[in-house]
């Protein structure tokens, strides 16, 4: 079967590297994640990852430290998560490559958008750590960004629910799932998908958005290969 996407930007938070202990990583759950990954790059798929650092700290919960030092720990909590990923990989055979928006040349190389699109057709999966580089932006800005620059098909939103509901539908039972959506829908509705400055982002450069349940086993490979598992926003 030929997959939908040939290209795609996974993002990834840190809370799902956690596994039930949300804090730290997960060996079994980092394992699970990167072989899903694994899976769809041996379809073909060229894949580009943006990982969260939650699981580990939060600049906007920081409490009295500056905003932007806090916003620069967490960036460096993403990179800790990179790192753990790019292992993963490697240890199931799948070649990867960890680039940073900070440089720290010792553990992972300095992210330039024609290095990271040569490493992706070369067959490597790259992972970019240390969001966007600058303080007061989200990791799910840094995946409207990065997206954007390598110019995948679709930005592929890892939930911890698998789809896009009018409300919490653990908190409210009944509330809306829906398949499909506008950018200007969840702009307008508040629909909680993503922070205002990525969804704008992604309305701008057309990026799609397709959010879904990584912890369900199997998902990943189906939404490559079109299957209706979670929530397409275009």
């Amino acid at each position: 079967m030929a997959v939908k996407y040939k290209r795609v930007l996974i993002k990834i938070s840190g809370e799902a590297l956690a596994g039930e202990e949300r804090f730290g990583v997960n060996g079994e759950q980092l394992e699970k994640t990167a072989k899903q990954i694994k899976e769809i790059h041996d379809a073909g798929v060229e894949v580009g990852v943006v990982v969260g650092g939650g699981n580990f700290f939060r600049g906007r919960t920081g409490g009295n430290i500056d905003k932007p030092t806090a916003d620069y720990m967490g960036m460096l909590a993403t990179v800790m998560n990179g790192l753990a990923l790019q292992d993963a990989l490697l240890s199931l055979g799948c070649p990867a490559k960890l680039m940073t928006s900070i440089e720290i040349r010792d553990m992972a190389e300095g992210y330039a958008r024609r290095k990271a699109l040569d490493y992706l057709e070369e067959g490597k999966v790259v992972v970019f750590g240390g969001g966007t580089g600058s303080p007061f932006f989200t990791t799910d800005t840094t995946a409207a960004l990065r997206a954007a620059e390598i110019g995948a098909d679709v930005l592929l939103l890892a939930k911890n629910i698998d789809a896009v509901y009018s409300a919490d539908p653990r908190e409210v039972p009944d509330a809306e799932r829906f398949t499909e959506l506008s950018y200007m829908d969840i702009i307008d509705k508040d629909l909680k998908v993503m922070d205002l400055t990525a969804a704008t982002l992604c309305k701008d450069t057309g990026t799609k958005i397709y959010v879904f349940a990584l912890a369900t086993e199997g998902n990943l490979i189906k939404v490559i290969n079109g299957e209706n598992v979670g929530t397409l926003i275009q």
